[in-house]
């Protein structure tokens, strides 16, 4: 392929995650963990104000963003700064689950519930067939590898970790650290920004015809479109995506990257 530099959305793109934050188990033992810590929560009441103040967090931070902007609100749609760009860090939520029941908590412990919560949540995790040998391949080429996730850090960099990925990548940009998420056009270009990168030598990799495809082509950047089991539904990216794996094969994946 022509390009220089290839960004990868993470989940549904190379690792295929499920997870499930709506089951009586997570929040039983969540609230099993809180109230041990002193704050005393029932499953039900826990489930209720984390949600709450998840929403509140992207209020605030829609608030901020505007007001920081100055611009109005149609404005506002016009530069994806609505709160659907928005990507707050759930570790502050953690945090003040805590806070509001008169319960002291640093950021390790709040990072710790984080990582126990993506932990109890997740039902499997696994790395599709052939992604390592093909990012392994990409770097022996020179190319550069990046990764721009709409993710939380605390449930992310661990992740990373788990599955070994993490060493291929050149930069990694995950939107709970910056504030905001794909298809926020300020996220591509804060990655452009911070790497030194051009649009026009860029190829972007994922599998949500919003977030990855449609963002991409908002920035000038061409795209290969991958549809996994994860993805969302579609029935074609014909027209926005360059190059389109519409099976979820990785060894087709493979075979367009590389030649």
């Amino acid at each position: 392929m022509k390009y220089q530099n290839y960004i990868f959305d993470l989940y549904g793109t190379l690792l295929d995650i499920r997870t499930n934050e709506n089951k009586p188990y997570l929040w039983k033992k969540m609230s099993e963990i809180y109230s041990a810590l002193g704050a005393v929560y029932t499953p039900a009441e826990l489930k209720k104000e984390f949600r709450r103040l998840e929403r509140e967090a992207v209020k605030h931070a829609a608030s901020e963003q505007g007001a920081a902007e100055n611009t109005s609100a149609s404005e506002q749609e016009d530069l994806c700064h609505l709160p659907a760009h928005i990507e707050v860090d759930l570790r502050q939520v953690f945090m003040q689950l805590f806070e509001q029941k008169g319960v002291a908590c640093d950021d390790a412990l709040a990072k710790t519930v984080a990582v126990t919560f993506r932990a109890l949540s997740r039902k499997m995790i696994c790395v599709y067939e052939g992604v390592h040998e093909t990012l392994a391949a990409l770097k022996a080429q020179g190319k550069g590898i990046y990764l721009l996730s709409n993710a939380q850090s605390d449930f992310t960099r661990p992740e990373l970790a788990m599955t070994g990925l993490e060493g291929y990548f050149d930069g990694i940009l995950i939107s709970s650290e910056e504030g905001v998420k794909k298809p926020g056009t300020s996220f591509y270009e804060c990655l452009f920004e911070r790497f030194g990168l051009e649009a026009s030598a860029c190829l972007m990799v994922g599998n949500d015809e919003t977030s990855d495809i449609a963002g991409a082509l908002a920035v000038g950047m061409d795209s290969l479109y991958v549809h996994t089991e994860i993805s969302p539904p579609i029935e074609s990216v014909k027209g926005i995506a360059a190059y389109s794996v519409m099976d979820g094969d990785w060894g087709k994946v493979k075979e367009l990257l590389l030649k």
